[in-house]
């Protein structure tokens, strides 16, 4: 998993993805990639792709406007979308992804969050209409 070794917990015998403090957004404990940015959306891990290879994994999108959306990805030979967790308040949904660049440097991770960057932000722009309108 990739830890964010900055990120506070709310108790001393737990990580703080386990235990986030009051008031911490979704994924808060996780990786933000501060470099892999396309568009204003940063791409956040949760699967640790660079300490060592994998297909499939773990992920997050920070919007400009700092709401999350959870990815659930594979490596594969085509783009794809679909949902595995809908649209609620604290996040704009969680979302299998495929993208064909392996997920083995942030030069491809920022290729992929490319790929898949418009259909995302149909999704939160629409999550945006429904919860910031509250």
């Amino acid at each position: 998993m990739a830890l964010d070794p900055t990120a506070v917990s709310a108790t001393s015998h737990a990580p703080a993805f386990i235990t986030p403090t009051a008031g911490a957004p979704v994924y808060y404990g996780f990786q933000v990639l501060e470099d892999v940015v396309v568009d204003g959306f940063i791409f956040g891990k949760i699967t640790d792709f660079e300490a060592e290879p994998c297909a499939e994994g773990d992920a997050f999108v920070i919007a400009p406007d700092g709401s999350r959306a959870g990815l659930v990805w594979e490596a594969g030979e085509t783009v794809s979308i679909s949902e595995v967790l809908p649209i609620e308040a604290s996040r704009w949904g969680v979302w299998a992804v495929s993208f064909p660049h392996p997920m083995n440097s942030r030069a491809n991770a920022r290729r992929n969050l490319e790929l898949i960057l418009p259909a995302l932000k149909l999704k939160w722009n629409e999550w945006r209409q429904k919860f910031r309108a509250i």
